[in-house]
Parts: C-alpha cells; sequence; structure tokens
C-alpha cells in the first residue's frame, strides 16, 4: 500500500511549541496528519517546521528537504516571525511564498495554508506598538489568501477562529497555541479537507491527553525563556516599532498608513511572476477571491492586472 506522505512547513507554531510530548512537541500538523488516513500507520509525516523560521527560510531551507520526499499534502505556514523583525519586507514575503507554493503545486501537491491571528493583539501590547503589528500582519494574510486562491490551497482563516479569544488556547507565552489550540486548529483543517475528500479519517480528538502548564512552570518559563525572547525582539524589533509608532501619532496618519500598506502588498502581488495574467483570467471568470472582514477593510487598493 502507497503510503500518504505528510510534511509540514513553517516555524514555531507547526514545529508543535505549545503542546509538548516526550521527547519534544507535537502540534497541530502531526495531529492533523493521524487523521488523513483511516489507519494512522498508512500516513509518513515530516515535520521540516523550526522554531523562529521565517518565509525566506521555509524557501531556502525547508522547501529542498520536503521537496525531496514529495509529498501528496504539504503545509505551508509561516510569516509571523516576518512581521516581528526590523528587516521586515513584505515584498520579500510575497515572493517567498510564491516561490515555495508555486514549487510544491508543480510536484503535485496539496497546500494547506493559514492566515495568522494578529501578533500585537494576542501579546497584549499597547495600541501604539500592536497598530504598526497589525498593519504588517494584516498584508501578510493579505498575501497568503491571495496565493492561497492561486494555487487552490485548502485554506483556514485561523486569523478569525472563535477558538483564539479563549485563554485556555494559548500557551503561557500568548503566542503558540496550547494543546487545545492545537487540537482546535488540527480539527480545523480536518473539516475543510474532508470537503475535498482528503481526510479519510475520523476529525483529531478535542480531547486532551496532555497536562497544561502548572503556574509554577509557567512563571518559569517566563523568567528564562520568555525574558530572552523579549530582549532580543527589544534589540531588534522595538525600536523599529517605536519609530512607527512615533510617526503614526505625530503625523496622526494611520488611515493614510494603512492605504500606503495595501498599496505596497497590492504591488508585491503584481510583480510576481505571471500574476497579471493570473489576474486577468481571475478577473474574466468573475470569481472574486475569499476574503475575511479584516481583509475587505484593510485592502483598500485592488490587486489588479493594471
Amino acid at each position: 500500500m502507497t503510503l500518504l506522505r505528510v510534511s509540514a512547513l513553517g516555524d514555531s507554531l507547526t514545529e508543535g511549541l505549545g503542546d509538548p510530548v516526550a521527547g519534544g512537541w507535537r502540534g497541530w500538523a502531526a495531529l492533523l496528519a493521524q487523521s488523513l488516513a483511516a489507519d494512522p500507520a498508512d500516513v509518513a509525516f515530516t515535520n521540516h517546521a523550526t522554531s523562529g523560521a521565517q518565509t525566506a527560510d521555509v524557501l531556502l531551507r525547508q522547501l529542498p528537504e520536503a521537496r525531496g520526499q514529495r509529498p501528496h499534502v504539504a503545509a505551508v505556514i509561516v510569516g509571523g516571525n516576518d512581521t516581528l523583525r526590523a528587516t521586515y519586507d513584505i515584498q520579500a514575503v510575497a515572493r517567498h511564498l510564491d516561490t515555495t507554493l508555486g514549487s510544491l503545486v508543480e510536484d503535485g501537491t496539496v497546500l494547506l495554508t493559514a492566515c495568522l491571528p494578529d501578533p500585537g493583539r494576542m501579546l497584549g501590547l499597547p495600541s501604539a506598538l500592536a497598530r504598526p503589528l497589525g498593519r504588517r500582519m494584516r498584508s501578510v494574510n493579505t498575501v497568503v489568501h491571495a496565493l492561497s486562491e492561486r494555487y487552490d490551497a485548502v485554506h483556514v482563516h485561523a486569523a478569525e477562529e472563535p477558538w483564539l479569544f479563549d485563554p485556555v488556547m494559548w500557551s503561557v507565552d500568548r503566542l503558540h497555541p496550547s494543546e487545545r489550540g492545537h487540537r482546535a486548529l488540527a480539527r480545523a483543517f480536518h473539516r475543510e479537507l474532508a470537503v475535498r475528500g482528503i481526510a479519510m479519517g475520523p476529525e483529531p480528538d478535542d480531547r486532551t491527553d496532555g497536562m497544561a502548564p502548572s503556574r509554577t512552570a509557567q512563571v518559569l518559563w517566563m523568567a528564562t525563556k520568555g525574558t530572552r525572547w523579549v530582549l532580543d525582539r527589544c534589540t531588534d524589533l522595538l525600536p523599529d516599532l517605536l519609530r512607527l509608532a512615533a510617526a503614526e501619532r505625530r503625523e496622526n496618519r494611520a488611515e493614510q498608513l494603512d492605504r500606503e500598506a495595501a498599496e505596497r502588498t497590492a504591488s508585491a502581488l503584481r510583480a510576481l511572476p505571471g500574476w497579471r495574467e493570473h489576474a486577468a483570467a481571475h478577473a474574466a471568470g468573475g470569481i472574486a477571491p475569499r476574503r475575511s472582514t479584516a481583509d475587505r477593510a484593510f485592502v483598500e487598493t485592488e490587486v489588479s492586472p493594471a
């Protein structure tokens, strides 16, 4: 019998942080892979995701590994770390994702993608700092939505899932799901895959089989790894965010900055190889791309072949 080969590419979300098991992390992708066949033994799952990965890392390091295994199904969820770096560049994000997704589709792989929640909101940052981060995340999500449509990916609107706002769904760092959160994401993907006739096994269980971190473990994490993460971002992201927040407050031009970001995002998509032809064919077909409520409010500048 031919095994169903499943690969997962991305960052710590897909690596499984927040869902500890003996010897490491499990995560939503592993939970989902077990449910894609009636017998989990008929699935060969490989997790290429690594903590801290950006879109360039997925393209240059993880993609060659995954393509070497010729997966039937591949999850590509990345971009959050790009928004958390002073080097953030939506044009580079679009190029990296387009090449990654396009390469897998050329191999006949079924793609899984998802949009991501606003990290500033999840971290509870002050609004002056959260707004620039939210603007970046909306740009990345807009690119992901557009490319998911382009490559017919199985897409989950994770930025709008109701469970996002339930504290029990998140680990102590507020950036990674808890085991419950990972199970919720796996179930959301399973539902979409079942509609396409790809998921043949039962939906992943929503009951946990692990133990939530104790209060002591949470405090220990924040005092060690959490503090290190904050310090790293203070030397990288924070100065850039402070600059953006100061400009926004000084000039009182949040709406203008939204429009400028939307135009840069649209320009990044238009610059992709073959995008103008794709957009023209899409428009001729009279099919409107699926966008979330946040996307429709954000993208005032339409991505068009012009």
